[in-house]
């Protein structure tokens, strides 16, 4: 056993320092208590025989003058926790019955402490572990932007950070954090999370995602007042924070939206720095109000910087718009490789050693994407310009070395134009995007979009669509204040990223 604790009226600790570790021979007061589970009154005198099997500690006993002690194992429901020794050695009077009782209870007392703090400490090991596994793993390059995120766990929070590549290159950046401190704040935290991504699939602005994050926020809240009164998260309320941002590296676009969280700090290439004026709309959860939208072009190169309350309380400045300030100083020097600057941002902290709440950064370079990586056309709305388009498709996948993906290209061009123009509205364009995939789009001013059919055997037609759904590796339909965008995206062998200059 490894002796956790020692406190002696002489001072001298001789044999029984704690941190040590120690055996028991057999046979010893020691080793009969933890056999029957008993405690045990002994004396110590020139009579006694059982120092004969444990020499050492039976001489160190001696040099210390105990003359009577008492043995106790440290048990809960017939589980051994450890074992507890009283020594007398100053006082003369040796221990009574009496004493042994009160040892029992004490070291009762003591088990049922050291239970509580094992299970705590087991549950929040468990939350944490949870809390990581529901959070992304490492840094991962995405054609949009350079990506670097830091993650300081504190009392089981519930604080999330993700970089989700959406279609056409595009790429959300979401940082949030639900209120509480609990293995249930953490398991809500990954259901917001997950929520996120199965919306951000949908592409939607980012005032509209929040929108339908909010009424989740606000079923799960339901769900948790419809538990039993017993239940401990029943009259905890359920609120959320979180900024989402949606960047186009195909124009620089980047559209933002808040719910009572802090916004981006905004770092230029030429160093200078801003707090974008992103409406700051209520926190989720509460009574469903909307949300809007902060649109602005971002230069290539532009640093963006999302984070959470517990990172700016990090800094123990006088305000959040002092800690902000620090934060634009440190990233001003954006010209740096971004793990440096997150590094810097993160040494600047002055934080408490146990923080009540999570620390999130996610910083973003942007990255705006060549013209030898995309090519549009204007379709005119004849059929005979299906043909056409198929034409300059094969012909710039020949211009970017992509022969191998032209067969497939050419039947989802020849599928999403024809549908385009046939049920469509003018203008029709056509657009191909050379990145981490090869993507196609398709875009009409329609708000109506296509749905995927599965044709009978003896159907003449519905099958376009089927088609395309199998020859792409993922596909969709997004809107834009002018119509729809149909667009897919296929797998290419190599796609490397182009790093800014």
């Amino acid at each position: 056993m490894q002796r956790a604790a020692f406190k002696s009226a002489t001072g001298r600790p001789g044999a029984f320092a704690a941190g040590g570790t120690s055996s028991f021979p057999y046979p010893t007061p020691y080793t009969q208590s933890l056999g029957d589970l008993e405690p045990r009154l002994v004396t110590l005198d020139e009579t006694t025989s059982w120092p004969a099997a444990d020499p050492e500690r039976g001489r160190a006993l001696r040099e210390a003058g105990v003359h009577c002690m008492i043995v106790t194992p440290i048990v809960l429901r017939g589980a051994v926790l450890g074992i507890v020794g009283f020594y007398r050695s100053a006082r003369p009077d040796p221990f009574t019955a009496d004493d042994v009782v009160l040892a029992g209870e004490l070291v009762a007392f003591t088990a049922v402490c050291l239970d509580n703090a094992r299970r705590f400490t087991r549950e929040h090991t468990i939350a944490l572990t949870l809390q990581r596994h529901l959070l992304p793993q490492g840094n991962v390059s995405r054609a949009a932007a350079e990506v670097a995120h830091f993650h300081r766990p504190a009392e089981v929070s519930g604080g999330w950070f993700d970089a989700i590549p959406l279609s056409s290159a595009r790429l959300a950046l979401t940082v949030g954090e639900v209120a509480g401190h609990s293995i249930h704040t953490a398991t809500t935290m990954g259901q917001l999370r997950t929520a996120i991504n199965a919306l951000a699939a949908l592409d939607l602005d980012p005032d509209e995602l929040l929108a339908r994050l909010n009424d989740t926020v606000m079923r799960l809240a339901a769900e948790r007042s419809a538990l039993p009164p017993a239940d401990p998260v029943h009259d905890e309320p359920l609120r959320a924070t979180c900024t989402y941002v949606v960047y186009d590296p195909l124009n620089g676009e980047c559209t933002m939206a808040c719910a009572d969280h802090p916004p981006p700090v905004l770092v230029r290439p030429d160093g200078t720095s801003a707090i974008p004026d992103v409406p700051r709309g209520p926190s989720l959860g509460d009574e469903e109000e909307p949300f809007a939208a902060a649109r602005t072009r971002l230069a290539e190169g532009s640093i963006l910087a999302l984070y959470n309350h517990g990172f700016l309380e990090g800094y123990r400045a006088t305000s959040h718009e002092t800690a902000r300030d620090r934060l634009r100083q440190v990233l001003s020097g954006n010209e740096r490789p971004l793990n440096e600057l997150r590094d810097d941002a993160v040494y600047s902290l002055r934080a408490a050693d146990r923080p009540e709440d999570d620390a999130v950064l996610l910083l973003a370079r942007t990255r705006i994407l060549g013209e030898n990586q995309v090519a549009t056309w204007t379709v005119l709305p004849h059929p005979e310009e299906v043909a056409l388009a198929r034409e300059r498709a094969i012909r710039q996948l020949a211009d970017w070395d992509l022969t191998d993906s032209s067969l497939a290209t050419e039947i989802i061009v020849s599928e999403l134009v024809t549908n385009a123009i046939r049920h469509g509205a003018p203008p029709v364009q056509l657009r191909l995007i050379k990145d981490r995939f090869l993507t196609c789009e398709v875009s009409d001013a329609s708000p109506a979009a296509p749905h995927l059919r599965h044709a009978r055997t003896l159907d003449e037609g519905g099958r376009g669509l089927f088609i395309v759904a199998q020859l792409a590796q993922h596909w969709g339909t997004r809107y834009s204040g002018s119509g729809k965008i149909i667009w897919t995206e296929q797998t290419l062998p190599q796609h490397p990223v182009r790093q800014p200059e």
